[in-house]
């Protein structure tokens, strides 16, 4: 069978992406053998897409990491599945379900925000002692989990090898994702993340800026009822901000489309 796919990416967080294929296919399976850089499509995620009702502005959207893992939150995903829809059908806002969990949509142009909800911030839940100094991190839920750590110069750090550190904490911390992040000045940040499931350091990350910034707001270095700027690797900056009406945040940012293919699929 041949399905049609679009490569496109949140600011540089890159995933191929299926839509409208709303069957029992093991997508889970295909995930790694598409998202391989040498030998597939190269991306961070498979994203499959599916209408939850006909004609609807509600889409499921399941997002399986180059690993074949299965993203419970991926918000750079969602904010492609929200472009991709809006060029489809027009909409400029939608509902967006991943893992069970409803995301709202806004789409202007190629700047894309969704909704994440963020649980509790619980500090230096993770303390790494290194040759680089003490670094300690926070963990905060936003869907998926995440450690955080205010460091001096986020260029500075090998996040690999202090990623590998902190993994051997146990499971709490070899399943999170786990960034870096810096305050460049009032209510701008920048951060680096290593992402579980793409296993390796990615050039943006949504809802590690969402984490970010609700730490350093914790801290009382931001204030996220006004917009926080996050810069990334990819040189894209992603805006948060406090949601006026509900307990979330908005997460933006531009989506690019890299180009169409299609692939031959058993």
């Amino acid at each position: 069978m041949r399905v049609r796919f679009r490569k496109v990416h949140g600011a540089g967080n890159d995933f191929v992406l299926i839509i409208g294929a709303a069957d029992e296919r093991d997508w889970r399976a295909w995930g790694p053998r598409l998202c391989a850089r040498c030998t597939g499509v190269g991306a961070d995620g498979l994203v499959v897409s599916s209408a939850i009702r006909k004609d609807s502005a509600v889409l499921d959207v399941l997002c399986v990491n180059a690993d074949g893992s299965v993203a419970t939150l991926c918000a750079n995903a969602l904010r492609c599945v929200a472009w991709c829809a809006s060029r489809d059908h027009g909409w400029t806002t939608m509902r967006l379900v991943m893992s069970g969990v409803p995301h709202d949509a806004v789409v202007d142009g190629t700047h894309v925000r969704v909704t994440v909800e963020a649980g509790e911030v619980y500090s230096e839940r993770v303390t790494e002692t290194w040759p680089g100094g003490t670094v300690r991190f926070d963990a905060v839920h936003v869907g998926a989990e995440h450690l955080v750590a205010l460091v001096d110069d986020v260029d500075q750090l090998d996040v690999e090898s202090l990623v590998n550190l902190v993994r051997d904490r146990g499971p709490a911390a070899a399943d999170a994702n786990v960034s870096v992040f810096q305050l460049l000045g009032p209510q701008e940040l920048t951060i680096r993340t290593y992402e579980r499931g793409a296993e390796g350091e990615a050039l943006s990350c949504a809802s590690g800026a969402v984490a970010a910034a609700v730490a350093a707001a914790r801290r009382g270095l931001v204030d996220v009822a006004r917009q926080v700027r996050v810069h990334n690797r990819a040189g894209t900056p992603l805006t948060v901000i406090e949601h006026a009406e509900r307990p979330s945040y908005w997460v933006g940012g531009p989506v690019t489309h890299v180009f169409d293919g299609e692939l031959e699929v058993a």
